[in-house]
């Protein structure tokens, strides 16, 4: 039987504070880094925290909405979203030279990153504000989305994202956490969810359907109330499954 690799992401730095219990089950995190939630002490201590389990270290910006919690679309100009996404990556680059931790990738947060998946306008503000980072951090995004396919065309590197605690709608948008089945949070429901999309490349959506989809990495929101559990859980049944967790 094929062997399957994946590496599992988590946002983290956003008031929670169990990293130190969810950083053994993950590969790579996300960290806040000012916009929706965090500030220099968060960033310090949760970056050291990662260097210690040996994670790849992203930075996680957002609308600068902490009042929402970045998961809000924001009336801001285009201007002054390059401003803050620029200096609250700034800010968390500052943070990693100090503590020698090179920038893995970098992943929008919230409403920044579901605008940006299908607002191609919105998609071209956002990676001119990362370009500085183009040839050296890798882009967490989804799969089939405008910020995806523009990037590519100009040459960032990329990883395709999917979400294991969330549930899709038909057009691959995440379903809204308005709703009652936005999240999956039971931890057996979760890897049933997510085995066709690691071995299959297939994602069923709210409508049952079967939908193509590309995985190189997958989100465990760290703010998910079973997100302990699931993935204690997955750190068992994925080598069960033949899937490895890519430390």
């Amino acid at each position: 039987m094929n062997q399957f690799k994946i590496d599992i992401n988590c946002d983290v730095g956003e008031g929670v504070g169990n990293e130190a219990d969810i950083f053994p089950f993950i590969s790579s995190c996300n960290i806040a880094c000012g916009g929706h939630a965090g500030n220099t002490k968060t960033m310090l201590r949760i970056a050291s925290l990662a260097k210690k389990h040996n994670l790849k270290v992203g930075s996680h910006p957002s609308y600068p909405d902490k009042a929402n919690f970045g998961r809000e679309v924001m009336d801001i100009s285009h201007q002054d979203l390059i401003q803050s996404i620029k200096q609250q990556l700034s800010d968390f680059d500052d943070i990693l030279k100090r503590k020698g931790i090179p920038l893995h990738h970098i992943k929008a947060h919230g409403a920044l990153y579901n605008q940006t998946a299908k607002d191609e306008k919105l998609a071209m503000v956002y990676l001119d504000a990362i370009e500085v980072y183009k040839e050296k951090a890798i882009l967490y995004v989804p799969f089939d989305s405008a910020v995806a396919k523009i990037a590519e065309e100009r040459g960032f590197k990329i990883w395709f994202e999917a979400f294991a605690d969330r549930n899709y709608n038909a057009d691959l948008s995440l379903v809204s956490r308005k709703e009652e089945n936005a999240l999956i949070e039971d931890p057996e429901a979760v890897l049933q969810h997510i085995l066709p999309i690691i071995k299959k490349g297939k994602v069923f959506t709210i409508d049952g359907k079967a939908s193509n989809i590309q995985v190189d990495t997958l989100c465990i929101h760290g703010d998910t109330v079973s997100a302990l559990k699931i993935l204690t859980y997955l750190s068992r049944a994925l080598p069960q499954n033949k899937v490895q967790i890519a430390k």
